[in-house]
């Protein structure tokens, strides 16, 4: 016998007849009238062939046939009222693991300095990001979302900034400055040692400097090819050469003096942060609250 929609609602309806004892109760249970709680109980009878209760004026009472449907059903009705309890909390309570692919610098810059607050906040919500420059595809990946510069967002995802646009800036150490000079116009770098930066793609970065209108896209002599900023801050600390960062990574350094900016008038904005996403997947709750607490707390501007 096939299961239609009017059975399962009318076996509901049975089991809340069968714990009350009492049509009138079952019907304030469920929130439907004892009249139409009586003639669904007669449609499933006489779909099924067999009585499942026995009605007097004052007391009703199950079947034999009525006790073994209660006994049988009862537990896999629980267990769906059980996990719907479950959905509820996950909707009440924010929990669950959110899976980010973020760029290097976003994981650093962006989401670690919020991570804190956000646990205090959300204790329930797990974040699992995965700091890389690598471009994925997020879905057969199994991520939630990734965060990239608003210029390297693929097209076909849903995108929301996360920061204000970035400065991109030219740096070096102190002592590399003293040894080889400090470059005055975008045509000095050809003249230096200069570390450079591999995109997600493998493609590696020019470097892009604009003063007045006048643009400069310069593919810089190389000492060193590296795949994340980071690495090529502990070597330009050491005073290996000069490199292109953006200039939340090197701001600590040159307020204490460890890196000194140059050609700074010529340093342009670029896109800030993005996050993006499937359209064709529901934003989880866990993910939805992140975007908010990030756009809330501003930890690079908006």
């Amino acid at each position: 016998m096939q299961t239609s929609r009017a059975d399962v609602a009318d076996l509901i309806y049975f089991l809340a007849i069968a714990r009350q004892r009492s049509f009138s109760r079952a019907a304030v249970e469920i929130g439907v009238s004892a009249s139409a709680l009586s003639h669904a109980l007669k449609g499933l009878e006489s779909r099924l062939g067999v009585r499942l209760l026995n009605r007097t004026t004052k007391s009703v009472t199950l079947t034999a046939a009525g006790e073994a449907l209660a006994q049988s059903i009862g537990d896999p009705f629980e267990a769906i009222d059980t996990a719907l309890d479950t959905l509820n909390r996950f909707r009440d309570t924010p929990s669950g693991r959110v899976r980010i692919n973020a760029a290097v610098e976003a994981a650093n810059l962006l989401l670690a300095p919020i991570i804190p607050a956000f646990m205090d906040r959300y204790p329930d919500v797990e974040l699992d990001i995965v700091a890389s420059n690598r471009l994925v595809d997020m879905t057969d990946a199994g991520f939630d979302a990734g965060i990239r510069y608003g210029g390297t967002v693929p097209e076909d995802m849903v995108s929301r900034r996360l920061s204000a646009d970035i400065r991109w800036v030219v740096a070096a150490a102190p002592s590399y400055l003293e040894r080889f000079g400090t470059p005055e116009h975008p045509d000095d770098l050809l003249n230096h040692r200069c570390i450079s930066n591999r995109l997600g793609d493998d493609r590696v970065y020019r470097w892009e400097l604009v003063r007045n209108g006048e643009a400069f896209q310069i593919t810089v002599p190389t000492s060193v090819t590296v795949d994340q900023a980071e690495t090529g801050l502990i070597a330009v600390l050491g005073g290996a050469g000069l490199m292109y960062f953006p200039e939340p990574l090197v701001e600590p350094y040159v307020k204490d003096g460890r890196l000194r900016l140059v050609l700074t008038e010529w340093a342009p904005l670029e896109d800030g942060f993005h996050i993006y996403y499937s359209s064709r997947r529901q934003l989880p709750t866990g993910l939805r609250l992140l975007i908010e607490f990030i756009r809330e707390v501003r930890p690079l501007g908006l």
